[in-house]
């Protein structure tokens, strides 16, 4: 019988390629919003209910789920509700699972790599080193504190907690909207350029979930970045050269994202390094480290 994972943030692009991923050997579920397929049930955050049949015989849980950071301006209320989505979702599995006296082989948490806080530097952040202190980061630490306390409550044998990178994918994400001003011959690098992006080819974030499922000494957080750093302006340059497209433009001055997205701004202005030696040292291979080798598969067609 296969064991059963239940996935939250079920509309993303990560979820529906990770389950492509494993449905062969695990049987999945999603939590929805909105149930349309016999795998869906649905839950409501904010009224705090949830289709409890998801958890019946449940051994993992993958909580993905989570407003989008970038989609639009850091209103207030749009920063609670990007808290509300990662830490009162995490909240409801918590009850759901104590009331049907469950506990979980493992609880594996999407998590940010913007933990270590929005600033560019030259160091190289690794798991051990503390929070940031701007927003970003803040809600990053209430999100992995939100997954910590499954296993503090024993709820969960382990928790793995997975700090993304920017995941590439000409499907979604921040890979798709840098595209069109490249193909377009308007293309050019975010304010001085030499912030540093984290980056993570779709496939391979997949492949790390996949992995933190199947091994169960992955337990703590992990670094989910390629191995090879690059900057905006590096990576600006790579997928004009990958699409064969010149960049004649000059950079976008920094004050007009300030102007344009407030606060968010920071978010593509100021970047570090973060290593991915844990999840080397962990047993872990990279499909794409290179970022030119990502760039060519994700835009082949």
């Amino acid at each position: 019988m296969k064991e059963v994972v239940l996935i939250t943030g079920a509309s993303g692009m990560i979820a529906k390629e990770l389950a492509k991923k494993i449905s062969k050997e695990y049987e999945i579920r999603f939590l929805t919003r909105k149930k349309v397929h016999d795998h869906e049930y649905e839950w409501d955050i904010k009224k705090g209910t949830v289709d409890e049949a998801a958890f019946i015989n449940v051994s993992h849980v993958i909580h993905l789920a989570g407003a989008n950071i970038s989609e639009k301006r850091w209103t207030p209320e749009r920063k609670r509700e990007l808290i509300s989505s990662r830490v009162d979702s995490a909240e409801l599995l918590r009850t759901t699972l104590r009331k049907n006296n469950i506990k979980l082989k493992s609880f594996i948490s999407a998590s940010g790599i913007n933990f270590y806080g929005t600033e560019t530097s030259e160091k190289i952040y690794t798991e051990t080193d503390p929070p940031g202190n701007d927003f970003l980061s803040e809600v990053v630490v209430l999100w992995e504190r939100a997954a910590d306390d499954f296993k503090e409550q024993n709820l969960a044998e382990r928790v793995a907690k997975i700090r993304t990178a920017v995941v590439l994918s000409e499907k979604d994400g921040a890979l798709k909207k840098m595209l069109p001003p490249i193909q377009y011959y308007i293309g050019s690098p975010l304010g001085t350029g030499k912030q540093y992006m984290p980056w993570i080819h779709l496939e391979d974030i997949c492949s790390i979930y996949e992995f933190a499922l199947k091994n169960s000494a992955m337990d703590g957080a992990y670094n989910a970045v390629s191995p090879q750093h690059a900057t905006n302006k590096e990576l600006t340059k790579k997928i004009a050269q990958v699409l064969d497209r010149p960049l004649f433009m000059p950079n976008v001055p920094g004050f007009l994202l300030k102007l344009i997205f407030g606060e968010l701004a920071a978010a593509v202005l100021e970047g570090s390094r973060a290593s991915s030696k844990k999840l080397l040292d962990a047993g872990f291979h990279f499909k794409f480290p290179d970022l030119e080798n990502a760039l060519k598969d994700l835009l082949k067609n």
